[in-house]
């Protein structure tokens, strides 16, 4: 059995690098933690096994064009390696150990003193980071050498040696999601080890740092030549924090390079092919982790480019991935030859371009005469353009779960962006996208918006069909937009016409009405279990909607989504004007004519629910309606709601109205009907069709007794 190293002697004379097929830094708080309790909690004299460290040795071509890791391989022996599996513990030693000296070059009582002369019990803080962070290249000292760090075109190494390792001068750094776990381990261990060194001193982060480099062991393997490195990566990385599908199929275009013959793939385009694949993810994963407060899956990127690119199945799972995988990007189909028709002059084309001959050859192959060669079934210049695309892609990809405050976009795109992403954009995000791969004007990509979210409020939210109906079609027109075979005002009219059956025209009638029947029967669902309007998944989007209308009618936006549409423990942000709990006298005057359903139904209908601009707690809602128009204090003349008159423009519309009983209930409620019909495009055939749908056409059966 392999003896097992500490890192020690792992870091001694090695100098180590993240290969560009490797991910990026991916441990979170979970992670961290197990590492902290696993190194805190070890005895001073017992030695943990932390797993398996693959490195691949590297050549003198590979590392002959590294600037400032050179003169320690030329001159001083250090040997360079690959980090093939192992790096995320790696990276978190190293985040540790820099945390660790800066604590002590941070003690009061080394503030005068020099790295040489700041120790950690018999190491001196010079000694700490030249054995596993950073040499200074002597005399001049401008070469600053890291022991361990990424391939220089990757972010995240800027990153580290800037935001992690404190190196000057950094200038503008690229962030990504990578960068922030980071970022993110850097702060754990900085408050961790503040924490420690308060409670038990400076004897004790000196035990810390003695386990931490001598008893943490590894079992170090070093992959030979002839060993398939990147199949190795994907096996060993799958046994610790599973890597990402869009993780695999990067370290897999990138293992496809190396297995073209050279007649096929050049070793100059062998090279730019794996730069662009690199650059391709390097885009990505800036765009999917460029909002650091809600960063985006990278899963759910992929899939939606794989409905963009290649043609959709309806099939379950992880299809996309299997597909890519195992079917698109495999070494098969690059062993896999087919023949190809290539003229002579193409191919002294491709001659020429390489300067390898003169004009006497031009003359004497350039008969335009054919010949069939072989070509790899996936050929490069497929991988090309699918990472090129990857990378277009991202950037659209952000704006369309970004738009709000987003300068990318204009203003009037911004608006309907958001709107889809407020109404639950559903299964249309890869068509939004394209809408930006493709070119079109400002115009027709916001008619495009319109359609989808009439479509998605009046199918979906109104006429209740499932959330795949008519997904694969869509899909598919994702795919065929991008290829220009699909035009936008054919989809618009598509969109169109699958909402037919949520409309009807009554015999010898030229005006078509909504057909109201699938949402009454799911409203009637929501009554008998106690909610009615105010269950509707589509009340806080449409009654934003209309305090928005207001907004573009008046000014002054008083309502903020994030806040109306996030969850607080006993507080509420749509009131129920006339309470669920009607016990105030008030109440009970104002209703007391009707029915305990009738009276249900007044508490649970659309015009009785109204939006806050503050949330309040659920208790105040209970309040007569001549006191929920003014601002309500405590004994202690503290504010505890604010009243509708100095609230949201809808809050202001009802504190209008003198009282509410049954007939404002029922006045508002037509009245946001209306608005309905107004912003979706859709009609109902009377008052008495609007007032069947909202559970009050009892009112009218009492109107004609009453005239009766």
């Amino acid at each position: 059995m392999q003896e097992l190293e500490s890192l020690q002697n792992i870091f001694k004379n090695r100098i180590f690098k993240i290969p560009d097929y490797q991910r990026g830094y991916a441990w979170t708080t979970r992670q961290l933690k197990d590492f902290w309790e696993d190194v805190v909690n070890l005895p001073h004299d017992r030695f943990h096994y932390t797993g398996l460290l693959s490195l691949k040795k590297l050549n003198r071509q590979t590392w002959s064009s590294w600037n400032d890791e050179k003169w320690l391989i030329e001159d001083r022996g250090y040997k360079p390696f690959h980090i093939v599996d192992g790096q995320q513990r790696l990276t978190t030693f190293v985040i540790f150990i820099q945390v660790i000296s800066e604590l002590l070059k941070e003690l009061p009582s080394n503030s005068e003193n020099k790295e040489d002369d700041i120790y950690l019990g018999s190491f001196s803080l010079k000694a700490i980071k030249e054995s596993y962070l950073v040499i200074e290249k002597p005399p001049q000292f401008i070469i600053k050498t890291y022991k361990f760090g990424y391939e220089t075109d990757n972010p995240s190494f800027k990153f580290l040696k800037h935001r992690i390792f404190l190196e000057r001068n950094s200038g503008s750094i690229q962030e990504t999601f990578y960068t922030l776990n980071l970022e993110n381990s850097k702060k754990f261990f900085k408050e961790n080890l503040a924490e420690f060194y308060n409670e038990y001193g400076l004897s004790e982060i000196e035990s810390l740092f003695k386990k931490l480099t001598q008893n943490l062991m590894f079992n170090v393997y070093e992959i030979s030549d002839d060993f398939d490195v990147f199949v190795a990566f994907e096996t060993m990385n799958n046994r610790g924090k599973k890597l990402s599908n869009l993780e695999l199929l990067k370290n897999r275009l990138i293992y496809l390079t190396t297995l073209y013959e050279e007649d096929e793939l050049k070793p100059d385009e062998r090279t730019s092919l794996r730069e662009k694949i690199n650059d391709a993810w390097k885009e990505v994963y800036y765009q999917l982790g460029r909002n650091k407060k809600y960063p985006l899956n990278d899963d759910d990127f992929l899939v939606a480019h794989w409905i963009m690119y290649f043609q959709y199945s309806r099939e379950k799972g992880d299809d996309y991935i299997r597909f890519l995988l195992e079917q698109k990007f495999t070494p098969q189909n690059i062993y896999a030859k087919t023949e190809v028709k290539v003229s002579s002059i193409q191919e002294f084309e491709e001659i020429k371009e390489n300067e390898e001959t003169d004009q006497e050859e031009v003359e004497t192959n350039g008969n335009g005469e054919e010949k069939t060669v072989l070509r790899s079934k996936l050929t490069p210049k497929e991988i090309e353009d699918y990472v090129n695309s990857l990378k277009s892609a991202a950037v659209h990809w952000y704006n369309t779960n970004h738009p709000v405050n987003n300068p990318d976009l204009p203003e009037i795109e911004r608006l309907w962006i958001d709107r889809l992403n407020r109404i639950g954009i559903i299964y249309f995000r890869p068509l939004v996208t394209v809408s930006y791969l493709s070119k079109m004007e400002t115009v027709d990509r916001v008619g495009l918006f319109q359609a989808i979210e009439r479509f998605i409020f009046v199918t979906f939210r109104l006429s209740r069909a499932f959330s795949t109906y008519r997904n694969s079609e869509f899909y598919r027109a994702a795919r065929q937009l991008r290829n220009n075979e699909l035009s936008i005002d054919t989809i618009i009219e598509r969109l169109n016409e699958r909402m037919n059956y949520c409309f009807y025209t009554p015999q010898e009638s030229e005006e078509t009405y909504f057909d109201y029947t699938y949402f009454q029967k799911f409203i009637e669902k929501k009554f008998k279990s106690g909610g009615g309007f105010y269950n509707w998944n589509g009340l806080r989007y449409f009654l934003y909607e209309y305090e928005m209308e207001k907004v573009r009618q008046r000014g002054s936006q008083k309502i903020d989504w994030k806040l109306f549409v996030k969850g607080e423990k006993d507080k509420i942000s749509i009131e129920h004007i006339y309470p669920q709990t009607p016990d105030k006298k008030c109440w009970k005057e104002s209703f007391r004519e009707y029915k305990k359903q009738e009276r249900h139904y007044f508490q649970g209908t659309l015009g009785n629910l109204l939006p806050l601009s503050q949330s309040i707690n659920s208790s105040l809602q209970n309040d007569c309606f001549v006191n929920k128009k003014n601002p309500k204090y405590n004994d202690r003349k503290d504010k505890i709601r604010q009243g509708y008159s100095d609230g949201s423009h809808s809050e202001i519309e009802v504190s209008n109205y003198p009282d509410w009983n049954a007939d404002t209930i029922l006045e508002r409620s037509i009245k946001l009907l209306e608005f309905m019909e107004k912003r979706w495009d859709l009609k109902f055939e009377d008052e008495r069709s609007m007032a069947e749908l909202l559970f009050l056409d009892f009112m009218y059966e009492e109107e004609i007794e009453e005239t009766k």
